[in-house]
């Protein structure tokens, strides 16, 4: 295996060998990730105090879509100032900090996949709602959604120590998900098992729009106001999932761009980072938190309590 080889200093070269740019690099990043992680941090914390939030679907997925973006951006920023640190750590301590990462990237669209059918139940199929959107089977969906995210990381994790030389397990590396597939033949395979995946994923997401929009057409009164309102939720759900499809996309795109100049792979892939690793994050607080009157209601309780509690701390102090 060549890209078994790979020495110390190339590693140190595939994060960025100007002091300068990587100090700079490492700034930006913390400067655009820690509001959305402080964001999506107290949206957990709104949705943790409120049982409705607990006990519909609904919110249960949307909960879960907080949690997986909140660890997704801690765990990155970890490996970020490692990378940027130039810390190298063995290879077997990477593996699992790869494979979760990975699992937490494609949980992502298939739980945007999963709210967006629960809308479609919702306004297409209202008298059998309740009965078909549980709690306890929305937990079974979560469920669903880690196993199926798991397949391929643990199908890379296997492969990767049947075949990897001792020499190469025992390496000290920066944690990225190209140590866990060195062989061309599994990059490829991988990547077509994404694009099957995002179709389908795709073809689901359109079919839940369309169902939607022909139920918007043919409604009348609340329920056409409901049925628009899922429409334009989806319509943001789609958005997310192209970021999502984006950010699965960016490593087959670097890994192109490697091949030509180093320079402009490094500027690729920050910019990918900044671009769709953060955004897609950062949009499901956008969509939920700020379009769903419900939760903005409650965010808005929570502020306003906050700001009276501060208040009236300053006038006592006064």
């Amino acid at each position: 295996m060549a890209s078994q080889n790979a020495s110390v200093d190339e590693q140190i070269q595939l994060v960025q060998v100007d002091p300068v740019r990587r100090n700079i690099s490492l700034a930006l990043t913390q400067i655009f990730m820690w509001p959305f992680i402080y964001l999506i941090f107290l949206m957990l914390l709104i949705f943790s105090k409120k049982e409705t939030f607990r006990t519909e679907t609904r919110y249960i997925l949307f909960g879960h879509s907080l949690l997986v973006d909140l660890i997704a951006l801690c765990l990155a920023d970890f490996v970020v100032l490692l990378s940027y640190n130039l810390v190298l750590i063995p290879l077997y301590f990477c593996i699992p900090i790869c494979m979760l990462m990975d699992v937490l990237t494609a949980s992502a669209p298939l739980t945007i996949t999963a709210m967006c059918v629960e809308r479609y139940v919702a306004i297409c199929m209202p008298l059998r709602h309740h009965a078909i959107s549980t709690s306890r089977r929305a937990i079974m969906v979560i469920l669903l959604i880690w196993i199926l995210s798991s397949i391929n990381p643990f199908v890379d994790m296997f492969i990767l120590v049947s075949t990897a030389s001792h020499e190469y397990l025992s390496q000290l590396t920066h944690c990225h998900y190209e140590i866990m597939i060195p062989e061309k033949i599994n990059f490829f395979a991988r990547s077509l098992l994404n694009i099957v995946g995002l179709v389908v994923i795709f073809i689901i997401e359109v079919f839940c729009y369309v169902m939607i929009y022909l139920a918007a057409r043919a409604a009348s009164g609340d329920n056409k106001k409901s049925a628009s309102k899922g429409q334009r939720t989806i319509s943001l759900h789609i958005i997310q999932l192209f970021l999502c499809t984006a950010e699965l996309m960016c490593p087959y795109i670097e890994n192109v761009v490697m091949q030509y100049d180093i320079q402009s792979y490094l500027t690729v892939r920050f910019i990918n980072f900044l671009a769709f690793s953060i955004t897609s994050r950062a949009v499901s607080p956008l969509v939920y938190g700020f379009t769903d009157e419900k939760f903005y209601t409650a965010m808005a309780y929570y502020f306003r309590c906050k700001n009276n509690t501060i208040s009236s701390d300053t006038i006592k102090q006064s």
